[in-house]
């Protein structure tokens, strides 16, 4: 029987492959100001992530509008890009508005309910009200009475204390429909937009939508118009990050949903446009 089996040996620099197990790279620093929040467990880094940020929105609807400009100056486009960012910037102060508790609405709802009840404390005190009940019938009426008072007056102070909900219901609807609109005009602009006519030009008859782009330049201007709509749905999200009214919510999931359909539209023009070319577009 031979001798034990030897489970070490020693380490020979000129044998290959005996040393290719390599460490692992130590992990790299966190920040100074990424340290995790004891309570939430989310730290100060992370949590910029979690939220769109108005300023950044705004920054690139703005450089989006500098590139049409630049590729197309004389496109109808770049006016349409120039409404986005008026509306973008517009965004930014109407969301923080519109969650904003309107101090004079609520002071004069609260004032309207105090002269209220002190009118009926002062009818009840000094009207004289019989309380003698002859009939049953005599205490439905009076019950019924009642019942009718105690629903009508509940109705009409909830319906004051939520008047200040419909009205920011009301002023974010009103900012969605001009959304909504820039989504159409997007729409439209790269309605005529149709690869098939550019690989294989007809002859134009008098109403034929004037068609002068390359096959290059076609593809950046349908990329643009998919930003364009993309954006919008972003600045739409805007008005629910501190918002969460329902009629709202919806509102903004259906122009997300319309604008990533004319996302999708533009690209499949793209994708035609490509293989028509037969390679892929190229970037600015």
């Amino acid at each position: 029987m031979g001798g034990p089996v030897r489970l070490l040996r020693r380490y020979n620099p000129e044998v290959p492959g005996q040393n290719d197990r390599k460490e692992k790279p130590p992990a790299p620093p966190m920040p100074a100001n990424s340290s995790l929040d004891s309570a939430g467990g989310g730290g100060s880094v992370l949590g910029v992530y979690r939220s769109l940020d108005a300023d950044k929105i705004v920054a690139t609807v703005r450089v989006l509008r500098s590139r049409i400009r630049e590729r197309f100056p004389e496109a109808g486009l770049g006016y349409v890009a120039d409404e986005l960012l008026l509306v973008a910037e517009k965004s930014a102060a109407s969301s923080q508005a519109i969650v904003c508790p309107f101090l004079p609405f609520r002071l004069g709802i609260a004032a309207l309910v105090v002269v209220f009840f002190i009118v009926a404390t002062w009818l009840t005190l000094h009207l004289k009200i019989s309380t003698e009940i002859d009939r049953f019938s005599e205490l439905l009426q009076a019950l019924d009475a009642a019942l009718n008072l105690v629903l009508l007056t509940g109705g009409g102070i909830f319906s004051l204390f939520t008047l200040e909900a419909r009205r920011r219901r009301n002023r974010a609807l009103k900012l969605l429909h001009e959304l909504r609109s820039l989504a159409h005009v997007v729409d439209m602009h790269q309605l005529t937009k149709d690869p098939a006519t550019v690989a294989e030009p007809a002859a134009p008859t008098a109403s034929s939508p004037r068609r002068a782009m390359t096959r290059f330049e076609l593809s950046r201007y349908l990329d643009y118009c998919s930003e364009m709509a993309a954006l919008i749905g972003k600045v739409a999200a805007l008005y629910v990050r501190e918002y969460d009214d329902p009629v709202v919510l919806s509102a903004v999931d259906q122009i997300e949903d319309f604008t990533a359909s004319l996302s999708r539209k533009a690209w499949q023009k793209i994708m035609i446009n490509q293989q028509f070319e037969g390679k892929p577009g190229e970037n600015p």
